[in-house]
């Protein structure tokens, strides 16, 4: 199975790139019309949610670096 990339974009979306399916709370699949990469919203000011339609600009900041999470509690 080839993976899935997420990209944390800076002041911005994540980017989902790959063989993948999205769905809502209730398991219904949204109709991605044979879409490989998509950009999911991540500051809520979306009219399209859950999807990106660039509405952040100049109202969302947040820098994207990756970090390490601390390890997975037993």
């Amino acid at each position: 199975m080839t993976k899935v990339k997420l990209t944390v974009n800076s002041n911005g979306s994540l980017k989902v790139d790959g063989d993948f399916e999205i769905v809502d709370a209730q398991g219904n699949v949204y109709g991605l019309e044979g879409r490989t990469v998509v950009s999911i919203c991540r500051c809520g000011l979306s009219a399209n949610k859950p999807f990106c339609d660039g509405s952040h600009k100049g109202h969302f900041e947040h820098n994207a670096v990756a970090f390490n999470l601390p390890p997975k509690k037993v």
